[in-house]
């Protein structure tokens, strides 16, 4: 079946500065508020454990609503999506800036995450939709990954200084306003993509639970981001707890990490074009393996340091951009006729993956070591590398030229 591709006549960078905000949003919404928890039980009369619930809420209805807004982007196309979710997003920002109630704070964060899950499936099926067989998909998705590593980093920077100067309120009207730029710049310039064909048939989501090329590649994926996740879960313990460093000398030894993914989004492009999506991945499983046996050998050697925390992760990073460049690609390729269902999915169980087994590793493992890390990196790559394997084996080989 072939599928009508929508054009858009933007630029890498005006595609990017109308996308990227909605995905920075969605994440920011989380760590932008991490330095007011500690007081927001005193704020808001209630209990630590509630407070903890607008986190892990937010975090989960974030995951799970893309699998309800997927299906509705591939009905009545991705620009409603978005912008429905902008505005949620916008209302329930402020509204749990007025509250004064934790029954109310915590509704206005649920409805906050719908608003932010929305948007992010429809931004990531708009680049399914426009540059799926494009080389610029490749940059976007790596450019996307480099500027979330960038915000665990910044968020709770930003939100500690709005809380202390204009108080814990500012911190959700920031957020507001920012996506009410952002949804202004994208009722005006972001066009529907979803493919024209309205009378092509409409897949069943089933098959994209019983592709091979789905798991191996979301779990790739998941390989990539999980890693990071649990680096940026352990690094404040250990180089702040334990390589004694201030917390300007984390953010910016924290900051080279990220760099080093930015810079290596600059040859993503290149890389694909040499390797293609397979041999980027088992390119990239292997850097984090190496990546994962330098902090091995670090965690043994003694005491944490920057040689031997900071730059292992400068190699498993060069190995997280390289996979995470192309593993939408190769999960999605088959289901181009239900993209947003497909990238609601492949998103949803990534979120699952990295929750859960990155959560685990780094309560069951010491989380003031790189061990945490090590184990995740290595299991993940590992399965990866032999899911590759599997996929190659069941390709057909080239037919011999008949004589």
């Amino acid at each position: 079946m072939t599928i009508t591709r929508p054009t858009w006549a933007y630029t890498l960078p005006a595609a990017l500065l109308l996308m990227a905000p909605f995905d920075i949003l969605a994440s920011l919404a989380m760590d932008i508020y991490l330095p007011v928890v500690p007081a927001m039980p005193g704020i808001l009369s209630t209990t630590p454990s509630v407070i903890q619930l607008t986190l892990s809420l937010y975090m989960v209805v974030l995951g799970l609503g893309q699998v309800i807004f997927g299906p509705i982007s591939d009905r009545i196309g991705r620009r409603p999506v978005l912008l429905a979710g902008a505005a949620i997003f916008i209302v329930a920002s402020l509204g749990a800036a007025s509250s004064s109630t934790a029954v109310v704070f915590v509704s206005f964060r649920f409805l906050q995450a719908i608003g932010a899950s929305a948007a992010m499936v429809a931004t990531f099926a708009t680049v399914r939709d426009v540059y799926a067989n494009r080389p610029e998909g490749v940059v976007i998705y790596g450019l996307f990954s480099a500027m979330l590593a960038f915000v665990p980093a910044l968020g709770p920077v930003a939100g500690a200084l709005i809380g202390a100067y204009f108080g814990w309120r500012a911190i959700f009207i920031t957020l507001a306003a920012l996506a009410l730029v952002a949804m202004l710049n994208a009722g005006v310039r972001w066009h529907e993509t979803l493919p024209s064909d309205q009378d092509r048939p409409r897949r069943s989501v089933l098959p994209i639970f019983a592709s091979p090329a789905f798991w191996v590649y979301t779990v790739a994926f998941s390989a990539g981001m999980g890693t990071f996740f649990t680096f940026f879960s352990t690094a404040p313990r250990v180089l702040i707890g334990q390589a004694g460093y201030s917390e300007i000398g984390f953010s910016i030894a924290f900051a080279t990490v990220a760099l080093v993914m930015v810079v290596t989004t600059r040859f993503a492009k290149a890389f694909v074009a040499k390797w293609g999506i397979a041999g980027c991945v088992a390119r990239g499983m292997l850097l984090l393996l190496c990546g994962a046996a330098l902090l091995g050998v670090g965690a043994l050697s003694g005491s944490p340091s920057f040689v031997s925390f900071i730059v292992p992760m400068w190699v498993a990073c060069i190995g997280i951009v390289v996979t995470v460049s192309v593993t939408a690609n190769g999960a999605l390729a088959q289901f181009d006729d239900i993209a947003g269902s497909a990238v609601a999915f492949y998103f949803c169980v990534q979120s699952l993956i990295v929750g859960i087994a990155g959560t685990l590793a780094v309560t069951i493992l010491d989380g003031d070591t790189a061990w945490p890390i090590v184990c995740y990196a290595t299991t993940l790559a590992v399965l990866v590398l032999l899911g590759l394997g599997l996929l190659r084996s069941r390709t057909p080989a080239p037919a011999s030229p008949s004589t």
